[in-house]
């Protein structure tokens, strides 16, 4: 479809042109285009019945998500901030530095925060708030699934401190004050060798691929290798994805014996598989490298085993790592199912090629829809459902444990695996309080929450 705007075919109301972008992005690249009807090439009759398609939406957000978004489709997501959401791709956001999840109690609209970890160099550091922590009240204000989400989004944060106890929850009366920040997080929050039972175990806390600290995720491995570990424990457990590329050098820094193998597969839609087969067919994969983009040398351990912690917050490029790996090396997962996230997405501009070069100087709408699906080199992909672990054991809000220390339940579970203590293993029934389930986490606040994405947009098939 010709577009509209810039043929002024008629006055064009407000966010029309947004509106326009929104549609051809969907329309060039979408992975379900097929599933929506109003995305068919010859849907329109004419420029003045698209017009009047797209000025029928109330936002440019309605037209996404109820006009454009399959029913299959969780993750495809738009922003009207681009610049937050590039921001939020090299790790940066305005935050306290409390990363929590939230829970909600059974029957009911009330919800709770918990403490996971406290982010190094935000205001949050250094305060009377750390990992364990509960919180019912911010601002003054209880918590419930209709509020928590601006309250939590304050430029000032005040937590009403509680603390569980025979699965009850209850206020202690503490309050903490922390402003928000910009701050830049890396997301290699913890290395540490263990040595339990004669054995050098490795322990990596790994929470965004970002590939900014690509470098730093590469001087982890430097470490390992240096202390010849024997084995790897990779903590993805708060693990919601980033980017493609961090990803394979990641399960490259881990193996290193497959450079040049294939890592992952992708399935585009049928018009850019097509084009990609016909055009550059190596596009269509992922492959084992031996370099960081830019040429460093990855640090390689030669693994043939691995051992990653896991839970319903691990999705999108943790998973790529977990099933691309599966057909090279043994991997186990520690923890409780996964998210379910198989399919990349890519950044989309509103501009004649999609690029950020060029990009309308009148607002900052990006979409960042699903582009492809990634199966492994044995054509297996990440079940719609997550993956389920090999050793099922549950964080308890009771008893979180230290991140890092041997004796933290999940990291223990990992270590018993590893050593083959398996009345150990066994005797760590799941530990669970019934009268909540999870809710939200301070990612879901975070435009690529949940999130895999590529480096850049391909080569488009717009003269096609």
């Amino acid at each position: 479809m010709d577009d509209v705007v810039d043929d002024g075919v008629l006055d064009d109301p407000e966010n029309v042109e947004i509106e326009d972008f929104i549609y051809r992005g969907m329309d060039e690249i979408y992975l379900y285009k097929p599933d929506i009807p109003e995305l068919a090439d010859d849907y329109f009759a004419n420029d003045d019945e698209y017009y009047e398609y797209l000025v029928a939406w109330d936002s440019p957000a309605d037209l996404f998500y109820s006009g454009l978004v399959a029913s299959q489709d969780r993750f495809s997501y738009i922003t009207d901030d681009y610049i937050e959401l590039e921001n939020s791709f090299s790790g940066i956001s305005q935050t306290t530095g409390v990363d929590y999840r939230l829970y909600r109690f059974s029957n009911s609209n009330d919800v709770f925060g918990v403490v996971r970890y406290i982010v190094p160099g935000s205001n949050a550091e250094g305060t009377a708030i750390e990992r364990g922590d509960l919180f019912t009240e911010v601002n003054g204000e209880s918590l419930t699934v209709s509020n928590y989400a601006s309250l939590l989004s304050s430029p000032s944060v005040t937590f009403t401190l509680a603390e569980i106890n025979d699965n009850m929850v209850s206020n202690t009366g503490e309050e903490v004050t922390i402003a928000t920040s910009e701050v830049t997080e890396n997301p290699v929050l913890i290395q540490e060798v263990l040595e339990v039972e004669g054995l050098k175990i490795g322990y990596l806390m790994y929470n965004s691929f970002v590939a900014d600290f690509d470098q730093q995720l590469n001087n982890a491995f430097a470490y390992f290798d240096s202390e010849n570990i024997d084995h790897l424990v990779l903590d993805l457990r708060y693990n919601g994805g980033g980017r493609v590329s961090s990803a394979t050098a990641l399960a490259s820094m881990i193996t290193g014996s497959y450079t040049g193998e294939i890592f992952a597969k992708q399935q585009w839609n049928e018009d850019y598989q097509n084009y990609f087969l016909a055009t550059d067919p190596d596009r269509l994969f992922n492959y084992f490298t031996d370099e960081l983009q830019g040429g460093t040398a990855l640090n390689q351990l030669n693994l043939t085993d691995l051992y990653v912690i896991g839970t319903s917050s691990t999705a999108s490029a943790s998973e790529l790592v977990i099933n691309g790996l599966k057909p090279y090396i043994d991997v186990y997962l520690i923890g409780n199912t996964t998210t379910g996230k198989s399919q990349a997405s890519v950044t989309l501009y509103d501009s004649s090629n999609f690029g950020r070069t060029n990009a309308n100087p009148n607002h900052t709408y990006a979409i960042q829809p699903l582009v492809y699906e990634s199966v492994n080199a044995d054509d297996i992909v990440v079940p719609y459902d997550g993956i389920d672990p090999d050793v099922e054991i549950e964080e308890s809000l009771s008893n979180l444990g230290v991140l890092g220390d041997a004796s933290e339940p999940m990291l223990a579970a990992a270590i018993n695996a590893i050593t083959g203590n398996t009345a150990a293993v066994q005797a760590m029934t799941r530990q669970r309080e019934f009268n909540y389930q999870e809710f939200e986490e301070r990612a879901s606040l975070q435009p690529n929450y949940k999130r895999m994405y590529i480096d850049e947009l391909p080569s488009l098939r717009l003269d096609q």
